[in-house]
């Protein structure tokens, strides 16, 4: 295969239910000078999909993770440019197209990335929600750290595309991280690399009950530790985004039964920026009366 454009790595570990349709939409892509790179991590049962042209399929023997998983994949791309896709998510068919185009007449300085909109949907493909990217974050500044625009959202992270090259000379993926990869991702690039948000939806994020590293309880608190510490001083520079982070993530804690670790974080922000997450747990109660989460409720 000559070298494409541009590179889609999909990872997938024992859901070949769901990444066969990952890989149709990303071949469906309305730009032809690409390849699709599926990383089977050690799945049970091998993944086995039809062959075609852009197609290569790249078998583990030992499992990696979701970021050594990628890893594997961005050391094999051969295209200028590299995208994601998990293996449970689809591509809208100008993914490719809308990007590459915003990245060629950008007048900013290299490097630079992109990112674009998502949509969630359920099994049945009902839309339950859409989220826009920040216009821009500009090289040197700290992406979700800094404030946010109304409106925006910077949960779509999982559309980037960037360079290959850029990618690989910040250090690709931190292996350590099994949960937040995209976050630790970002940290690391933007200081970099300026990002353009598009407002444009290319992606489809699915909302299912199967299996997500996301929804794991332990790996999640662990993760988010695992963060803080590695960019402990970009945080704490930020102490008014570092509290709303701490504060969501102890509002996600109480809400998949990590109550302990709910209160505890919970404590934490109060104590980075009381004068901010008072006002936001009192509203909370207020709304939907519930009463403060203690260790034992």
């Amino acid at each position: 295969m000559s070298k494409p454009l541009l590179s889609i790595i999909i990872p997938t570990h024992n859901r070949p239910h769901l990444v066969t349709h990952a890989v149709k939409s990303a071949l469906e892509q309305t730009m032809d000078d690409l390849e699709v790179i599926v990383v089977d991590d050690a799945s049970s049962q091998p993944i086995n999909l039809p062959s075609h042209p852009k197609l290569r399929i790249i078998h583990l023997s030992q499992p990696h993770g979701g970021a050594g998983t990628r890893n594997v994949g961005l050391e094999a791309a051969l295209g200028h440019w590299v995208t994601f896709l998990d293996d449970d998510d689809r591509l809208l068919p100008h993914m490719a197209e809308v990007s590459l185009k915003a990245l060629s007449s950008t007048t900013l300085p290299t490097p630079v990335a992109v990112i674009s909109g998502l949509e969630e949907v359920n099994p049945q493909g009902e839309v339950l929600g859409k989220r826009l990217p920040p216009p821009i974050r500009p090289r040197g500044a700290h992406f979700f750290l800094e404030e946010l625009e109304p409106g925006k959202s910077y949960n779509t992270k999982q559309t980037l595309v960037i360079e290959r090259e850029v990618l690989q000379k910040i250090g690709g993926w931190d292996n350590n991280m099994r949960s937040r990869v995209h976050s630790e991702l970002f940290l690391r690039l933007n200081p970099a690399c300026s990002i353009i948000g598009l407002p444009t939806i290319t992606y489809q994020l699915s909302n299912h009950q199967g299996q997500r590293v996301s929804r794991n309880p332990k790996l999640r608190q662990e993760s988010f530790l695992r963060l803080v510490q590695k960019h402990q001083a970009l945080f704490q520079a930020h102490p008014q985004t570092f509290a709303k982070f701490v504060y969501e993530h102890a509002r996600k804690c109480y809400e998949i039964g990590l109550k302990r670790e709910a209160f505890s974080n919970l404590c934490w922000a109060m104590q980075i920026d009381p004068l901010q997450i008072f006002p936001r747990i009192a509203s909370r109660l207020y709304q939907s009366g519930m009463k403060f989460v203690t260790p034992n409720s």
